[in-house]
């Protein structure tokens, strides 16, 4: 009994651990993970091949020359798809907002999720061969057009693009309805002063607005023009009219495009900020004060960041790419999220460690000297920070370091239950938020 329960426990923690994995490659890659990064890039250009392969699948010369060569990169491309479907339903129960439904409720919930329906509708093609002749698939090409709409998942820019559409769409709406009444206005007049000359042409209203709606758009096919001097006169003030009217919606989206990408770029900032563990008991407007006197700088792979020994005067959080902490002894990276430094802001400290980029990285630097600025300014936020400090440094022997040595050895201790045990690594990847830091790693590694 003894032996089953044993291997019982040991088949569920394989495969606790394979399902943290398969999470970690779907759904980390847009939060900084190296190896999700590398399934979505895959992604992303199985999406690519199969559109291109969908358009040129409608140009009869290609299609009957290349029949076999579409139909199995689309065969590919549907197995790949629909075992990305699959895997993503398996490891929906992972993802923190759906944990609490359960095993079935999450998947029930993920699965309609807007995302999680274009996923679908990009295997149905495949599916659909499997039932359905290949004439009839010709028919169902524009689904495998809908594979673009993926895209969505794997692009933080176009997602800010869509949200920024429907958090403006009531203002979209009228901006709309008032270019229609525009339409409808003009139509009705060139209807009145044309349509004697031109009854084939300006007969009816409906007939006129296709003019209205070309000439608005500033578009002009040409073939339909008044030939009146007061249609001519009216055609004129519509095209002026197109010029302000039509740059109401796309004033509209781009401010609320740019209002998102900001509003991300702070929220992101500040919660790098506020995982710190020096910051993490201040106030969220305390918070953002300490986010406003970051300043970005990118740094080409190879370079050296930091070097150990010399004077630190600054933190570093890593907003994108991959840094190698040289501590002499040992080796550890840090990715997206992570940040170091943080004691050096302090008081003058040694670099504990020698940084270099690995690739090319994008850092939020927090100067000392600004952050001194800042507790002088307000005492309440200095009183908090050193009281945290005191603590800190009351924790470790070292105090003349920018990094803790307790630090680097949860950070080591980590490293390896993650390679030794399987369901260690299944427990962090069910308790891990997107961008957590280092910190809050390394007090996992050490609970």
């Amino acid at each position: 009994m003894g032996v089953s329960n044993a291997k019982g426990q040991s088949s569920t923690l394989k495969e606790d651990s394979a399902k943290a994995f398969a999470y970690r490659l779907l759904e980390k890659g847009v939060t900084g993970d190296p190896l999700g990064r590398r399934v979505n890039l895959v992604l992303v250009v199985f999406i690519l091949l199969t559109v291109v392969v969908a358009l040129l699948d409608t140009v009869p010369e290609l299609a009957q020359a290349h029949d076999r060569l579409f139909g199995m990169a689309e065969a590919i491309a549907g197995i790949v798809f629909l075992a990305e479907y699959a895997a993503r339903l398996w490891v929906a129960d992972l993802h923190p907002p759906l944990r609490r439904f359960g095993p079935f409720g999450a998947r029930l919930h993920y699965a309609l999720q807007p995302a999680a329906l274009i996923d679908l509708l990009a295997v149905l093609p495949f599916i659909a061969a499997v039932f359905l002749p290949d004439a009839a698939l010709k028919t169902i090409v524009i689904i495998r057009l809908v594979r673009f709409l993926k895209l969505a998942r794997y692009s933080p820019a176009l997602r800010s693009l869509i949200n920024a559409i429907v958090q403006e769409r009531h203002a979209l709406m009228a901006s709309f309805v008032i270019i229609f009444g525009v339409v409808l206005v003009a139509a009705t007049g060139m209807y009145l002063v044309e349509r004697h000359a031109q009854p084939e042409k300006f007969g009816s209203i409906p007939e006129a607005m296709w003019w209205a709606l070309a000439t608005l758009t500033t578009v002009g096919y040409g073939d339909v023009v008044p030939i009146t001097p007061a249609g001519k006169v009216l055609g004129g003030v519509v095209m002026l009219t197109g010029y302000g009217l039509f740059a109401l919606p796309i004033g509209i989206i781009a401010t609320a495009f740019a209002r998102e990408i900001h509003s991300r770029e702070f929220v992101v900032t500040w919660s790098m900020v506020a995982r710190v563990p020096l910051f993490e008991d201040l106030k969220a407007t305390e918070v953002a004060e300490i986010a406003k006197l970051l300043r970005a700088i990118s740094v080409p792979a190879g370079e050296v960041i930091t070097r150990q020994g010399e004077q630190a005067e600054s933190m570093y959080f890593i907003a994108d790419g991959l840094v190698e902490v040289d501590l002499g002894h040992s080796k550890l990276e840090l990715g997206e999220g992570a940040f170091f430094g943080e004691m050096a802001i302090l008081g003058r400290r040694k670099r504990a460690a020698t940084t270099t980029a690995q690739q090319r990285t994008s850092l939020m630097v927090l100067e000392a000297s600004d952050l001194h600025n800042l507790m002088m300014r307000k005492p309440q936020l200095a009183d908090r920070i050193l009281k945290e400090a005191e603590e800190r440094a009351r924790l470790t022997p070292y105090d003349d370091v920018d990094i803790a040595e307790e630090e680097l050895e949860q950070e080591e201790v980590q490293t390896a239950e993650e390679v030794e045990d399987a369901g260690q690594a299944a427990d962090v990847a069910e308790t891990e938020e997107p961008g957590l830091f280092v910190e809050d790693e390394r007090k996992d590694g050490s609970s």
